[in-house]
Protein backbone atom coordinates (compact mmCIF):
# COMPACT_ATOMS: atom_id res chain seq x y z
CA UNK A 1 0.00 0.00 0.00
CA UNK A 2 1.87 3.64 -0.71
CA UNK A 3 1.88 6.09 1.51
CA UNK A 4 -0.97 7.94 -0.41
CA UNK A 5 -3.23 5.10 -0.49
CA UNK A 6 -2.55 4.29 3.21
CA UNK A 7 -3.99 8.12 3.93
CA UNK A 8 -6.97 7.36 2.13
CA UNK A 9 -7.40 4.37 3.84
CA UNK A 10 -6.84 6.28 6.91
CA UNK A 11 -9.79 8.68 5.86
CA UNK A 12 -12.00 6.03 5.41
CA UNK A 13 -11.55 4.54 8.20
CA UNK A 14 -12.30 7.46 10.55
CA UNK A 15 -15.31 8.19 8.71
CA UNK A 16 -16.32 4.00 8.98
CA UNK A 17 -15.85 4.43 12.96
CA UNK A 18 -17.88 7.04 13.65
CA UNK A 19 -15.73 9.37 14.48
CA UNK A 20 -16.27 12.09 11.08
CA UNK A 21 -19.92 11.30 12.27
CA UNK A 22 -19.74 12.86 16.06
CA UNK A 23 -17.64 15.86 14.84
CA UNK A 24 -19.77 16.46 12.60
CA UNK A 25 -23.22 16.08 14.54
CA UNK A 26 -21.50 18.59 17.18
CA UNK A 27 -21.72 20.73 14.96
CA UNK A 28 -24.92 20.78 13.49
CA UNK A 29 -25.89 20.60 17.14
CA UNK A 30 -25.32 23.87 17.58
CA UNK A 31 -27.90 26.67 15.86
CA UNK A 32 -26.14 28.78 13.86
CA UNK A 33 -28.75 30.83 12.07
CA UNK A 34 -27.14 33.89 11.11
CA UNK A 35 -30.96 35.45 10.50
CA UNK A 36 -32.13 34.95 13.76
CA UNK A 37 -30.21 38.16 15.84
CA UNK A 38 -30.74 35.87 19.02
CA UNK A 39 -27.73 33.62 17.51
CA UNK A 40 -25.19 36.10 17.54
CA UNK A 41 -23.46 33.84 20.42
CA UNK A 42 -24.04 31.01 18.90
CA UNK A 43 -21.78 32.49 15.77
CA UNK A 44 -18.99 33.53 18.22
CA UNK A 45 -18.94 29.90 19.59
CA UNK A 46 -19.09 28.05 16.84
CA UNK A 47 -15.78 29.83 15.16
CA UNK A 48 -14.20 30.17 19.07
CA UNK A 49 -15.35 27.04 20.49
CA UNK A 50 -15.74 24.16 18.04
CA UNK A 51 -13.69 25.67 14.43
CA UNK A 52 -10.80 27.20 15.83
CA UNK A 53 -9.71 24.17 18.36
CA UNK A 54 -9.53 21.56 15.04
CA UNK A 55 -7.12 23.91 13.11
CA UNK A 56 -4.96 24.51 16.18
CA UNK A 57 -4.79 20.95 16.68
CA UNK A 58 -3.64 20.54 13.41
CA UNK A 59 -1.00 23.03 14.09
CA UNK A 60 -2.70 26.16 12.42
CA UNK A 61 -2.20 29.46 13.52
CA UNK A 62 -5.58 31.26 14.31
CA UNK A 63 -7.28 34.43 14.45
CA UNK A 64 -10.54 36.11 14.75
CA UNK A 65 -11.54 38.59 11.87
CA UNK A 66 -13.94 41.31 11.95
CA UNK A 67 -15.15 44.02 9.20
CA UNK A 68 -18.14 46.85 10.29
CA UNK A 69 -20.20 45.79 7.42
CA UNK A 70 -20.08 42.39 8.95
CA UNK A 71 -22.58 40.90 11.30
CA UNK A 72 -20.98 38.28 12.74
CA UNK A 73 -16.60 37.51 13.08
CA UNK A 74 -14.39 35.02 10.87
CA UNK A 75 -12.40 32.98 11.29
CA UNK A 76 -9.06 32.92 9.58
CA UNK A 77 -6.24 30.17 9.83
CA UNK A 78 -3.25 29.34 8.66
CA UNK A 79 -0.42 27.05 8.39
CA UNK A 80 3.04 28.07 6.49
CA UNK A 81 5.09 25.33 6.23
CA UNK A 82 8.00 27.18 3.54
CA UNK A 83 7.74 30.24 1.20
CA UNK A 84 8.85 27.92 -1.44
CA UNK A 85 5.58 25.49 -1.66
CA UNK A 86 2.63 26.41 -3.21
CA UNK A 87 -0.31 27.91 -0.94
CA UNK A 88 -4.09 27.44 -1.06
CA UNK A 89 -6.82 29.06 0.35
CA UNK A 90 -9.98 27.39 1.92
CA UNK A 91 -13.43 28.96 2.45
CA UNK A 92 -16.26 27.47 3.95
CA UNK A 93 -19.27 28.60 5.58
CA UNK A 94 -20.50 27.87 9.77
CA UNK A 95 -24.11 29.95 9.81
CA UNK A 96 -26.90 28.04 8.27
CA UNK A 97 -30.43 29.11 6.72
CA UNK A 98 -32.86 29.03 9.88
CA UNK A 99 -34.01 25.61 11.08
CA UNK A 100 -37.57 25.35 10.34
CA UNK A 101 -38.06 22.92 13.56
CA UNK A 102 -41.60 22.41 13.25
CA UNK A 103 -41.56 21.88 9.41
CA UNK A 104 -39.45 19.08 9.61
CA UNK A 105 -40.63 15.24 9.60
CA UNK A 106 -41.92 13.72 12.49
CA UNK A 107 -38.26 12.41 14.61
CA UNK A 108 -36.72 15.17 12.85
CA UNK A 109 -34.72 17.91 14.21
CA UNK A 110 -33.04 20.47 12.41
CA UNK A 111 -30.29 20.45 15.42
CA UNK A 112 -29.59 16.35 15.85
CA UNK A 113 -27.59 14.48 13.69
CA UNK A 114 -30.39 11.75 12.61
CA UNK A 115 -30.05 8.42 10.33
CA UNK A 116 -33.26 7.36 8.71
CA UNK A 117 -33.69 4.93 5.46
CA UNK A 118 -30.15 5.39 4.48
CA UNK A 119 -29.63 9.26 4.97
CA UNK A 120 -28.27 11.66 7.51
CA UNK A 121 -30.21 14.63 7.98
CA UNK A 122 -29.73 17.80 10.12
CA UNK A 123 -29.29 21.46 9.29
CA UNK A 124 -25.92 22.41 7.63
CA UNK A 125 -24.93 18.46 6.87
CA UNK A 126 -24.95 19.85 3.28
CA UNK A 127 -25.11 23.88 3.07
CA UNK A 128 -22.20 23.70 4.49
CA UNK A 129 -21.21 22.62 7.56
CA UNK A 130 -20.50 18.88 6.63
CA UNK A 131 -18.82 20.46 3.43
CA UNK A 132 -16.31 22.50 5.22
CA UNK A 133 -16.00 19.37 7.94
CA UNK A 134 -14.76 16.87 5.19
CA UNK A 135 -12.03 19.29 4.24
CA UNK A 136 -10.68 19.85 7.31
CA UNK A 137 -10.76 16.27 8.76
CA UNK A 138 -8.67 15.70 5.27
CA UNK A 139 -5.80 17.68 5.89
CA UNK A 140 -5.89 16.23 9.29
CA UNK A 141 -5.25 13.08 7.77
CA UNK A 142 -2.78 13.78 5.44
CA UNK A 143 -0.90 15.98 8.58
CA UNK A 144 -1.36 12.79 10.68
CA UNK A 145 -0.12 10.20 8.12
CA UNK A 146 3.12 12.34 6.32
CA UNK A 147 3.75 14.44 8.97
CA UNK A 148 3.05 17.62 7.46
CA UNK A 149 0.96 19.06 4.36
CA UNK A 150 3.46 19.52 2.12
CA UNK A 151 1.87 23.14 0.98
CA UNK A 152 0.57 26.13 2.71
CA UNK A 153 -2.41 26.27 3.74
CA UNK A 154 -4.92 29.35 4.34
CA UNK A 155 -8.63 28.94 5.92
CA UNK A 156 -11.11 31.49 5.85
CA UNK A 157 -14.89 30.48 7.70
CA UNK A 158 -17.56 32.88 7.46
CA UNK A 159 -20.47 33.22 9.67
CA UNK A 160 -22.97 35.12 7.27
CA UNK A 161 -22.79 33.76 3.99
CA UNK A 162 -26.55 33.02 4.39
CA UNK A 163 -27.53 36.52 4.96
CA UNK A 164 -25.61 37.87 1.87
CA UNK A 165 -21.85 37.53 3.02
CA UNK A 166 -22.08 41.27 4.37
CA UNK A 167 -18.79 42.29 4.85
CA UNK A 168 -16.60 39.17 3.42
CA UNK A 169 -15.44 42.01 -0.05
CA UNK A 170 -14.34 44.65 2.07
CA UNK A 171 -12.79 41.80 4.55
CA UNK A 172 -10.74 40.52 1.50
CA UNK A 173 -10.18 43.51 0.05
CA UNK A 174 -8.27 44.51 3.34
CA UNK A 175 -6.72 41.74 3.99
CA UNK A 176 -5.60 41.01 0.12
CA UNK A 177 -2.08 39.87 1.60
CA UNK A 178 -2.94 38.35 4.51
CA UNK A 179 -4.97 35.92 1.82
CA UNK A 180 -2.59 35.73 -1.01
CA UNK A 181 -2.18 32.24 -2.39
CA UNK A 182 -1.86 30.25 -5.31
CA UNK A 183 -5.36 29.20 -5.79
CA UNK A 184 -8.69 28.49 -3.92
CA UNK A 185 -9.78 24.85 -3.23
CA UNK A 186 -12.85 25.12 -1.62
CA UNK A 187 -16.19 23.30 -1.50
CA UNK A 188 -20.40 24.29 -1.60
CA UNK A 189 -23.09 23.65 -3.74
CA UNK A 190 -23.76 19.96 -5.07
CA UNK A 191 -22.55 17.78 -7.41
CA UNK A 192 -23.77 17.13 -10.97
CA UNK A 193 -25.56 14.03 -9.87
CA UNK A 194 -25.29 11.79 -6.68
CA UNK A 195 -23.18 9.47 -7.16
CA UNK A 196 -20.38 11.28 -9.84
CA UNK A 197 -17.90 13.54 -7.91
CA UNK A 198 -17.74 17.15 -9.69
CA UNK A 199 -15.54 19.77 -10.17
CA UNK A 200 -16.93 23.98 -11.02
CA UNK A 201 -15.13 26.88 -11.48
CA UNK A 202 -17.25 29.72 -10.31
CA UNK A 203 -20.91 30.28 -10.74
CA UNK A 204 -23.22 32.55 -13.07
CA UNK A 205 -24.18 35.98 -11.50
CA UNK A 206 -27.56 36.60 -10.49
CA UNK A 207 -29.54 39.58 -9.79
CA UNK A 208 -33.09 39.79 -8.90
CA UNK A 209 -35.15 43.45 -9.49
CA UNK A 210 -39.15 43.57 -9.36
CA UNK A 211 -41.49 45.39 -12.25
CA UNK A 212 -44.14 47.18 -11.27
CA UNK A 213 -47.41 49.29 -12.58
CA UNK A 214 -49.17 51.61 -10.49
CA UNK A 215 -52.16 52.99 -12.66
CA UNK A 216 -54.13 54.61 -10.50
CA UNK A 217 -55.30 54.63 -6.33
CA UNK A 218 -57.77 52.05 -5.49
CA UNK A 219 -59.76 49.42 -7.59
CA UNK A 220 -62.55 50.19 -9.91
CA UNK A 221 -65.99 48.36 -10.34
CA UNK A 222 -65.02 45.84 -13.34
CA UNK A 223 -68.82 46.29 -14.23
CA UNK A 224 -68.83 50.05 -14.37
CA UNK A 225 -65.21 50.81 -15.93
CA UNK A 226 -64.28 47.12 -17.52
CA UNK A 227 -62.98 48.54 -21.09
CA UNK A 228 -62.29 51.71 -20.22
CA UNK A 229 -59.27 52.04 -18.05
CA UNK A 230 -56.24 49.72 -18.28
CA UNK A 231 -55.26 46.53 -16.34
CA UNK A 232 -51.80 46.74 -14.65
CA UNK A 233 -52.04 42.48 -14.61
CA UNK A 234 -52.79 41.78 -17.92
CA UNK A 235 -50.35 45.16 -18.81
CA UNK A 236 -47.66 43.29 -16.98
CA UNK A 237 -48.02 39.56 -17.91
CA UNK A 238 -47.65 41.10 -21.90
CA UNK A 239 -44.29 43.08 -20.60
CA UNK A 240 -42.91 39.75 -19.04
CA UNK A 241 -44.13 37.78 -22.12
CA UNK A 242 -41.74 40.58 -24.59
CA UNK A 243 -39.02 39.33 -22.21
CA UNK A 244 -38.61 35.69 -22.26
CA UNK A 245 -40.67 33.74 -24.74
CA UNK A 246 -43.62 31.19 -24.18
CA UNK A 247 -40.39 28.78 -23.91
CA UNK A 248 -38.93 30.48 -21.35
CA UNK A 249 -36.10 32.11 -24.32
CA UNK A 250 -34.49 35.16 -23.32
CA UNK A 251 -35.62 37.80 -25.85
CA UNK A 252 -33.12 40.42 -24.73
CA UNK A 253 -29.96 40.08 -27.13
CA UNK A 254 -27.60 41.79 -24.00
CA UNK A 255 -28.58 39.11 -21.28
CA UNK A 256 -27.49 36.32 -23.60
CA UNK A 257 -23.50 35.63 -24.57
CA UNK A 258 -22.72 35.98 -28.26
CA UNK A 259 -21.48 32.05 -28.01
CA UNK A 260 -20.85 29.27 -26.24
CA UNK A 261 -16.75 28.65 -25.59
CA UNK A 262 -15.40 25.84 -27.25
CA UNK A 263 -13.80 24.79 -24.01
CA UNK A 264 -17.59 25.25 -22.13
CA UNK A 265 -18.94 23.18 -24.74
CA UNK A 266 -16.52 20.38 -24.17
CA UNK A 267 -16.48 20.28 -20.90
CA UNK A 268 -20.48 19.87 -20.96
CA UNK A 269 -20.87 17.10 -23.45
CA UNK A 270 -20.67 14.64 -20.96
CA UNK A 271 -22.70 15.87 -17.99
CA UNK A 272 -26.14 14.73 -17.89
CA UNK A 273 -28.15 16.64 -15.13
CA UNK A 274 -30.15 14.79 -12.88
CA UNK A 275 -31.71 15.51 -10.22
CA UNK A 276 -32.33 11.73 -8.86
CA UNK A 277 -35.66 10.98 -7.70
CA UNK A 278 -36.95 13.60 -5.55
CA UNK A 279 -36.16 16.22 -8.98
CA UNK A 280 -38.56 17.39 -11.10
CA UNK A 281 -38.37 15.64 -14.88
CA UNK A 282 -36.27 18.02 -17.02
CA UNK A 283 -38.93 19.42 -20.07
CA UNK A 284 -36.72 19.53 -23.24
CA UNK A 285 -38.53 21.80 -24.94
CA UNK A 286 -37.97 24.87 -22.31
CA UNK A 287 -34.91 27.68 -22.36
CA UNK A 288 -33.18 27.88 -25.24
CA UNK A 289 -33.34 25.74 -28.33
CA UNK A 290 -30.05 23.89 -29.50
CA UNK A 291 -28.54 23.27 -26.46
CA UNK A 292 -28.51 20.54 -23.83
CA UNK A 293 -29.67 20.34 -20.64
CA UNK A 294 -26.31 20.91 -19.27
CA UNK A 295 -25.49 23.65 -21.22
CA UNK A 296 -28.83 25.88 -20.87
CA UNK A 297 -28.13 25.66 -16.89
CA UNK A 298 -24.58 25.91 -17.06
CA UNK A 299 -23.73 27.58 -20.16
CA UNK A 300 -26.46 29.88 -20.60
CA UNK A 301 -28.48 32.73 -18.83
CA UNK A 302 -32.37 31.81 -17.27
CA UNK A 303 -34.96 34.48 -16.23
CA UNK A 304 -37.26 34.06 -13.89
CA UNK A 305 -40.47 34.97 -12.47
CA UNK A 306 -40.31 34.65 -9.29
CA UNK A 307 -43.47 35.83 -7.60
CA UNK A 308 -46.36 38.20 -9.38
CA UNK A 309 -49.11 39.82 -7.75
CA UNK A 310 -52.20 41.74 -9.09
CA UNK A 311 -55.37 42.42 -6.78
CA UNK A 312 -56.34 40.31 -3.80
CA UNK A 313 -55.37 37.13 -4.79
CA UNK A 314 -56.63 35.50 -1.34
CA UNK A 315 -60.06 37.15 -1.78
CA UNK A 316 -60.54 38.20 -5.08
CA UNK A 317 -63.31 41.16 -5.73
CA UNK A 318 -65.14 42.39 -8.98
CA UNK A 319 -62.30 45.11 -9.41
CA UNK A 320 -59.76 46.05 -11.69
CA UNK A 321 -56.42 46.07 -9.67
CA UNK A 322 -54.79 49.54 -9.36
CA UNK A 323 -51.03 47.90 -9.35
CA UNK A 324 -49.11 45.08 -10.27
CA UNK A 325 -45.87 43.72 -9.41
CA UNK A 326 -43.83 40.72 -9.70
CA UNK A 327 -40.18 39.98 -8.24
CA UNK A 328 -37.82 39.02 -11.12
CA UNK A 329 -34.58 37.37 -11.50
CA UNK A 330 -32.16 36.60 -14.37
CA UNK A 331 -28.80 34.08 -13.77
CA UNK A 332 -26.26 35.08 -16.11
CA UNK A 333 -22.90 33.80 -17.14
CA UNK A 334 -19.38 35.39 -18.23
CA UNK A 335 -20.01 37.11 -21.30
CA UNK A 336 -22.64 39.53 -20.17
CA UNK A 337 -22.19 42.98 -18.61
CA UNK A 338 -23.65 43.44 -15.18
CA UNK A 339 -24.16 46.87 -15.50
CA UNK A 340 -26.52 47.49 -18.15
CA UNK A 341 -28.77 44.14 -17.32
CA UNK A 342 -31.42 46.82 -15.88
CA UNK A 343 -30.61 49.30 -18.60
CA UNK A 344 -31.21 47.04 -21.62
CA UNK A 345 -34.23 46.14 -20.03
CA UNK A 346 -35.39 49.52 -19.83
CA UNK A 347 -34.62 50.11 -23.08
CA UNK A 348 -36.47 46.97 -24.40
CA UNK A 349 -39.48 47.42 -22.27
CA UNK A 350 -39.58 51.14 -23.61
CA UNK A 351 -39.14 49.51 -27.12
CA UNK A 352 -41.91 47.32 -26.67
CA UNK A 353 -44.67 49.83 -25.14
CA UNK A 354 -44.06 49.29 -21.67
CA UNK A 355 -42.62 52.51 -20.86
CA UNK A 356 -45.34 52.31 -17.67
CA UNK A 357 -43.56 49.36 -15.78
CA UNK A 358 -40.80 50.85 -13.45
CA UNK A 359 -37.95 48.32 -12.96
CA UNK A 360 -37.02 48.74 -8.94
CA UNK A 361 -33.55 46.82 -7.86
CA UNK A 362 -34.25 44.62 -5.37
CA UNK A 363 -31.81 45.08 -1.91
CA UNK A 364 -30.98 40.92 -2.11
CA UNK A 365 -26.96 41.50 -2.71
CA UNK A 366 -25.84 41.02 -6.73
CA UNK A 367 -23.83 38.09 -7.56
CA UNK A 368 -21.39 38.62 -10.43
CA UNK A 369 -20.37 35.85 -13.09
CA UNK A 370 -16.97 33.85 -12.98
CA UNK A 371 -15.57 31.21 -14.60
CA UNK A 372 -12.19 29.62 -15.08
CA UNK A 373 -10.86 28.09 -18.32
CA UNK A 374 -11.77 24.03 -18.04
CA UNK A 375 -8.75 23.81 -19.91
CA UNK A 376 -6.10 25.57 -17.34
CA UNK A 377 -3.87 23.24 -16.21
CA UNK A 378 -4.56 23.06 -12.24
CA UNK A 379 -8.22 22.56 -13.32
CA UNK A 380 -6.59 19.13 -15.22
CA UNK A 381 -4.45 18.40 -12.28
CA UNK A 382 -7.05 18.46 -9.97
CA UNK A 383 -9.57 16.75 -11.98
CA UNK A 384 -6.76 13.72 -12.47
CA UNK A 385 -6.25 13.62 -8.81
CA UNK A 386 -9.78 13.13 -7.71
CA UNK A 387 -10.26 10.25 -10.80
CA UNK A 388 -7.27 8.77 -9.32
CA UNK A 389 -8.60 9.01 -5.92
CA UNK A 390 -12.82 7.66 -7.10
CA UNK A 391 -11.96 5.57 -9.98
CA UNK A 392 -14.54 7.70 -12.06
CA UNK A 393 -14.43 10.61 -14.22
CA UNK A 394 -14.91 13.72 -12.70
CA UNK A 395 -17.95 15.64 -14.09
CA UNK A 396 -16.15 19.54 -15.05
CA UNK A 397 -18.52 22.34 -14.68
CA UNK A 398 -17.36 25.83 -15.98
CA UNK A 399 -19.34 27.55 -13.31
CA UNK A 400 -22.50 26.42 -11.03
CA UNK A 401 -25.72 27.22 -12.08
CA UNK A 402 -26.79 29.04 -8.97
CA UNK A 403 -24.75 31.84 -7.54
CA UNK A 404 -21.66 32.23 -4.97
CA UNK A 405 -19.70 35.76 -4.33
CA UNK A 406 -16.86 33.31 -6.06
CA UNK A 407 -15.88 37.34 -7.72
CA UNK A 408 -14.17 38.12 -4.30
CA UNK A 409 -11.35 35.38 -4.48
CA UNK A 410 -11.38 35.46 -8.59
CA UNK A 411 -11.55 39.66 -9.33
CA UNK A 412 -10.30 41.20 -5.11
CA UNK A 413 -7.76 38.22 -4.74
CA UNK A 414 -6.95 36.98 -8.42
CA UNK A 415 -7.23 33.22 -7.52
CA UNK A 416 -8.10 30.43 -9.82
CA UNK A 417 -11.27 28.63 -7.81
CA UNK A 418 -11.72 25.42 -7.78
CA UNK A 419 -14.59 24.41 -5.93
CA UNK A 420 -15.07 20.20 -5.21
CA UNK A 421 -18.82 20.06 -3.82
CA UNK A 422 -19.89 16.99 -1.44
CA UNK A 423 -23.58 17.46 -1.36
CA UNK A 424 -26.17 16.54 -4.48
CA UNK A 425 -29.03 18.40 -5.86
CA UNK A 426 -31.72 16.69 -3.85
CA UNK A 427 -30.24 17.52 -0.62
CA UNK A 428 -33.10 19.83 0.45
CA UNK A 429 -30.72 22.60 1.92
CA UNK A 430 -32.49 25.92 3.00
CA UNK A 431 -35.66 23.34 3.03
CA UNK A 432 -36.86 21.50 5.97
CA UNK A 433 -35.43 17.91 6.07
CA UNK A 434 -31.55 18.74 4.51
CA UNK A 435 -29.91 15.52 4.11
CA UNK A 436 -26.94 13.80 2.42
CA UNK A 437 -26.51 10.25 1.59
CA UNK A 438 -23.88 9.18 3.81
CA UNK A 439 -21.58 7.59 0.45
CA UNK A 440 -21.31 11.05 -0.94
CA UNK A 441 -19.38 12.55 2.68
CA UNK A 442 -17.44 8.97 2.69
CA UNK A 443 -16.45 9.75 -0.85
CA UNK A 444 -15.65 12.86 -0.54
CA UNK A 445 -13.55 12.66 1.94
CA UNK A 446 -11.12 10.17 0.09
CA UNK A 447 -11.28 12.99 -2.48
CA UNK A 448 -10.09 15.75 -0.57
CA UNK A 449 -7.50 13.61 1.19
CA UNK A 450 -6.28 12.65 -1.86
CA UNK A 451 -6.08 16.26 -3.47
CA UNK A 452 -4.43 17.92 -0.41
CA UNK A 453 -1.81 14.92 -0.52
CA UNK A 454 -1.41 15.33 -4.21
CA UNK A 455 -0.97 19.18 -3.34
CA UNK A 456 1.59 18.15 -1.32
CA UNK A 457 3.28 15.66 -3.69
CA UNK A 458 5.48 18.29 -5.52
CA UNK A 459 4.22 17.74 -8.56
CA UNK A 460 1.80 20.62 -8.86
CA UNK A 461 1.52 23.11 -11.85
CA UNK A 462 4.41 26.07 -11.21
CA UNK A 463 2.68 28.92 -9.41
Amino acid sequence: MTTRDHAIHSAEQCFDSGEFRRTLARRVAMPTESQNPERAGVLSEYLEGEVRPAFEAMGFTCRILRHPKALAPFLYAERIESPDLPTVLGYGHGDVIRGLDREWKEGLSPWTLTDREGRWYGRGIADNKGQHTVNMEAMRTVIATRGKLGFNAKYLIEMGEETGSAGLRELCTEHKDLLRADLLIASDGPRLAAERPTVFLGSRGSVNFDLVIEARQGGHHSGNWGGLISNPGIQLAHAIACVVSPTGQIRIPQWVPKELPAAVRRALADCEVDGGADGPMIEPEWGEPGLSPAERVFGWCSFEVLAFKTGNPETPVNAIPPRAWARCQLRYVVGIDPSDILPALRRHLDRQGFSMVKILPNRETMFLATRIDPDDRWVQWAVASIAQTSGKKPAVLPNLGGSLPNDIFTDVLGLRTIWVPHSYPGCSQHAPNEHLPPQILREGLAVMTGLYWDLGAGNTPAP
